[in-house]
């Protein structure tokens, strides 16, 4: 039988908030955290705007002399990991500690090192590369420098799985606990891309969104005139516990994590299955493995990115999943706000889907002026909505045709 797995600390650092408190609170008011890019010159880039996380300190939270061992994406990832413990009220001590994994995930780690270093080695010589710069490029570094701030001695690990890399290690966390590699798994995703090299390849693909002169509507996931995804940053964590390990520390409880989905489109290197084949069938896996009927479902967090295939397909998918229960399920992409965080999405969706189940409040999608004929489900257009539910699922679905699932079930003794 497996063990019972539960949602115990939950941790952000996103476009529209440095907490979950202030995340939330803008998330349901339907705020949008896009503006004009201010990393860098966009004088001569076709794409001017971001979801740019805003204000964040890194010296909040980690010393000077560390701190410049660590790329952004993993300041993001240890401020959502402390907020993450503090929520959680766990205390990691000898007698747990090798039961405590980490498992956070990235799409590409730190894009910022590499440019940075690279314009180096090219002007200054490879004398002038910095020590450090490895270890504050490398994806499974934000885990690694997690286990070591906070003394969890289990499990360690990292997928690059693109877009769906933050769900990801959530499912894969789920497992290790379910067979009893771990008690406790702090996981998630964390990015930091927003880089003059990685805007310029999405934008050479035409992923993105150029709605340059409106940035807070340019993000309108399955909205008739969407016109491409706005690249986001930041992180999302949760703290995971088998469910006795957490009643018996008297541990508060967000929900239950019960289903996880893993697919693969094998079609194209970044274009959707056009059958929605991969995405049908990995909500069905996370079902399965739940044990959960399609109509017990009340809300869907879409993957929603924006682009025009991938909000007709994955409606497509949706509707092969739960048939007519999908135009009674709520569905909505919080991209409409946050922005496409890329490695970290799964991560801060996975809690957006918590805080649903745990507050019975839906957020919206935002942006939804023009319905588009192909996308035609109820997508909680524009405001949030209130609306008890026991089940909540999130998709994540990422280039190279990778797809996961995750299904949160309202807690119950």
């Amino acid at each position: 039988m497996k063990r019972r797995v539960v949602v115990t600390g939950l941790g952000l650092v996103t476009p529209i908030g440095l907490s979950v408190e202030s995340t939330w609170s803008a998330l349901i008011k339907g705020q949008s955290g896009v503006d004009y890019l201010s990393k860098f010159d966009t004088e001569k880039f076709s794409v001017k705007i971001a979801a740019e996380v805003k204000d964040f300190d890194p010296l909040n939270f980690i010393e000077k002399k560390e701190a410049r061992k660590m790329g952004s994406f993993i300041h993001y990832a240890v401020a959502a990991s402390d907020e993450a413990m503090r929520d959680s009220g766990l205390k990691i001590d000898d007698d747990i500690s090798e039961q405590v994994g980490t498992y956070i995930s990235s799409g590409i780690g730190d894009f910022w090192a590499i440019e940075r270093e690279h314009s180096k080695l090219l002007n200054d010589g490879p004398s002038r590369v910095s020590p450090f710069f490895i270890p504050s490029a490398i994806v499974n570094l934000a885990a690694g420098q997690v286990s070591i701030r906070h003394h969890a001695k289990g499990p360690n690990s990292a997928t690059a799985t693109a877009c769906a890399a933050g769900a990801h290690a959530i499912g894969d966390s789920m497992r290790i606990i379910e067979r009893g590699d771990a008690d406790v798994m702090i996981c998630g995703g964390a990015e930091s891309a927003i880089t003059p090299m990685s805007v310029a390849g999405f934008a050479a693909m035409r992923a993105l969104s150029t709605r340059n002169d409106e940035p807070t509507k340019a993000s309108r996931p399955f909205e008739r005139d969407r016109d491409g995804f706005v690249i986001g940053e930041g992180a999302g964590l949760v703290i995971l516990e088998e469910l006795e390990f957490a009643r018996r520390r008297g541990a508060r409880i967000y929900a239950e994590t019960v289903g996880y989905g893993m697919t693969a489109d094998a079609f194209h290197i970044t274009m959707p299955d056009e059958s929605a084949s991969g995405a049908d069938r990995v909500m069905r896996k996370a079902l399965k493995d739940a044990g959960v009927q399609p109509e017990q479902v009340g809300y869907l967090n879409a993957h929603g990115t924006s682009t025009p295939y991938n909000d007709k397909f994955e409606t497509l998918a949706i509707k092969k999943t739960f048939g007519e229960h999908a135009y009674k399920m709520a569905v909505s992409s919080t991209k409409s706000m946050t922005g496409h965080l890329l490695g970290a999405a799964g991560g801060i969706e996975a809690v957006f889907s918590i805080l649903a189940l745990y507050h019975g409040l839906l957020p919206p999608t935002i942006n939804y002026v023009n319905p588009d004929p192909d996308c035609d489900l109820d997508y909680v257009p524009n405001e949030a909505r209130e609306a008890p539910i026991d089940y909540a699922l999130s998709n994540s679905f990422g280039f190279g045709g990778t797809n996961a699932a995750l299904l949160f079930k309202r807690y119950e003794e």
